[in-house]
């Protein structure tokens, strides 16, 4: 969520923002239920000065004038009676207009409609020359016994899985890989709830624009998490943090749930999208500080950039454009990870920075060193997702034979083999 004063007195650059995320909002609808609320707010502040005013007049007034001021008040009463809720529905107007406005992109961030504009910044690793046809992950885990489909589809339905003897084990193994590996760069460890209010949707920017995509609780107004980046953020809602402290550096282990309800038919084969999946993200609270948060968010997407380097995954790193960067993002690099069965990098990691975004919604203050409150910035990035991540791990690594030799630094996660198959 933007300020305010940010949005009236910078308009234009608002709307430009607007235009090149590529979103539904009209911005003069919101100036617009802006002016009516401070007016109404006005009116309705300076009516209930009068009535206090007639309050204490009318004890004191003579007979003449008590009449009148009597009369007064009782209309004085019913101006605040239409008033108040006529206030009410315009403050609800604004206010679902405000949690549609975006965040402004950083100026490095090319202007784009959709992942075809997003700039590559880097490769890293070459795809590998089979000398042989390479299988995709699906005839590789179905061959090796890794993966059943045919029965979670029919009890829990389309895009439904169930790994199983080495690829449950491989899917632990490269999540606590993850976490090892930021717990060693000074990340500290969090197992959070998955299920949240829809405060916490709201907080984080996933409420209102993509509640489509959120599996909903309605008997008890919870909500599934897609990512653990929402109860992270959500764990200092309504607080103030200092700023001597900051940053902090989290790292979530969760299972994430999404609906997927904007790609029906996509992506339809495999794992690589799917309603239930195993994720472990960070999340980065710091000083209201472009610098300090830029330097973030290259660590951030240095630590995604060393577990591939572990798992030996040939990947690119791109700057993502506006089309590509969501509501809250003001900047979001890409990872992706080759993948053989498609002939193609796919996406397996994403590195954000939200500015204030965040914390405005959240409610959460910084207090700076001069006393001063502020709102922090929030950084994301994920560090492993599985199963996806399994497809450019299993494929890269595959043999003539359909045995999968294993990364070194999976090894002691995988009870000592060496390969699958």
């Amino acid at each position: 969520m933007l300020d305010i004063q940010f949005i009236r007195q910078n308009a234009e650059a608002v709307r430009s923002a607007i235009k090149n995320k590529r979103l539904d909002v009209d911005l003069d609808d919101l100036l617009s239920a802006d002016r009516a609320r401070r007016e109404a707010t006005t009116t309705l502040e300076q009516k209930r000065a009068r009535k206090n005013e007639l309050s204490a007049l009318i004890p004191k007034a003579g007979k003449d004038d008590r009449s009148s001021l009597v009369d007064e008040a009782k209309r004085v009463r019913a101006d605040i009676e239409r008033l108040e809720p006529e206030l009410a529905e315009t403050q609800r107007t604004f206010q679902d207009l405000m949690l549609r406005i975006p965040s402004i992109p950083r100026p490095e961030v090319p202007v784009g409609k959709g992942e075809e504009d997003n700039v590559e910044i880097k490769r890293v690793g070459k795809p590998r020359d089979f000398g042989f046809a390479p299988k995709d992950h699906v005839e590789l885990m179905s061959s090796l016994g890794m993966v059943e489909w045919d029965g979670p589809r029919r009890f829990a339905g389309g895009r439904s899985y169930a790994l199983v003897g080495d690829g449950a084990l491989l899917e632990m193994a490269v999540l606590r890989l993850a976490v090892d590996t930021l717990i060693e760069r000074g990340m500290k460890l969090v197992v959070p709830p998955v299920m949240v209010k829809e405060r916490a949707m709201i907080g984080t920017g996933f409420f209102p624009l993509a509640r489509e995509e959120a599996y909903a609780i309605t008997a008890d107004e919870l909500f599934l998490i897609g990512t653990s980046e929402v109860p992270l953020v959500s764990m200092h809602c309504d607080d103030t943090l200092e700023a001597a402290k900051l940053p902090l550096k989290y790292a979530g282990i969760s299972p994430c749930f999404r609906r997927e309800a904007g790609a029906h038919g996509k992506d339809t084969r495999g794992l690589y999208r799917v309603h239930q999946f195993s994720k472990v993200e960070q999340v980065v609270f710091c000083v209201p500080d472009e610098a300090v948060a830029e330097r973030l968010h290259f660590e951030l997407l240095g630590n995604a950039e060393a577990i591939l380097a572990k798992l030996a995954i040939p990947y690119r790193v791109a700057i993502a454009c506006t089309g590509e960067i969501g509501l809250g993002q003001t900047r979001k690099h890409e990872v992706e990870s080759f993948m053989p069965g498609r002939g193609a990098y796919s996406e397996t990691h994403s590195c954000s920075t939200f500015g204030d975004f965040q914390s405005r919604r959240s409610n959460i203050r910084v207090r700076m060193a001069d006393g001063s409150l502020g709102y922090p910035y929030t950084l994301n990035n994920t560090a492993i997702a599985s199963p996806r991540i399994l497809i450019p791990l299993l494929e890269n690594h595959q043999q003539a034979d359909g045995s999968i030799t294993l990364p070194e630094a999976l090894v002691p996660y995988m009870l000592g083999k060496t390969r699958i198959g």
